[in-house]
């Protein structure tokens, strides 16, 4: 069995709430609307992010999205109004924390180069 893509998903109490917080973290509209309480956005190198209205779980998804210039993302979302909750520099990777309405936590990082 080879694994070729994957589809992170996040549950949400309600959809419309959350919607214009995802369509400016990803600078876009939702590349599909499956259902009426779900959004997706893929991903030009592979895989995607599936938002979905789950009362049960929502809150308590995380999502890690690998990025190339992690301070050009944070200063393009600042601009959105969209600021981390935290932020952590390492010695392999540099991450952004973000937390949507419901709390999920969304991860921006971006690894570094590192001699070994």
């Amino acid at each position: 069995m080879t694994i070729t893509n994957a589809l992170a998903g996040i549950a949400v109490e309600d959809l419309a709430i959350v919607l214009p917080w995802y369509e400016a973290v990803f600078g876009r509209p939702a590349d599909a609307r499956p259902m009426a309480d779900i959004a997706e956005w893929k991903f030009s190198t592979g895989g995607w992010v599936h938002i979905a209205t789950d009362a049960d779980r929502a809150g308590a998804s995380s999502v890690t999205l690998i990025v190339d210039d992690l301070a050009s993302h944070i200063a393009d979302l600042e601009t959105k109004g969209v600021t981390p909750v935290s932020t952590r520099f390492g010695n392999f990777v540099k991450t952004a924390i973000y937390r949507d309405p419901d709390g999920n936590q969304l991860i921006f990082t971006q690894p570094l180069k590192n001699t070994y």
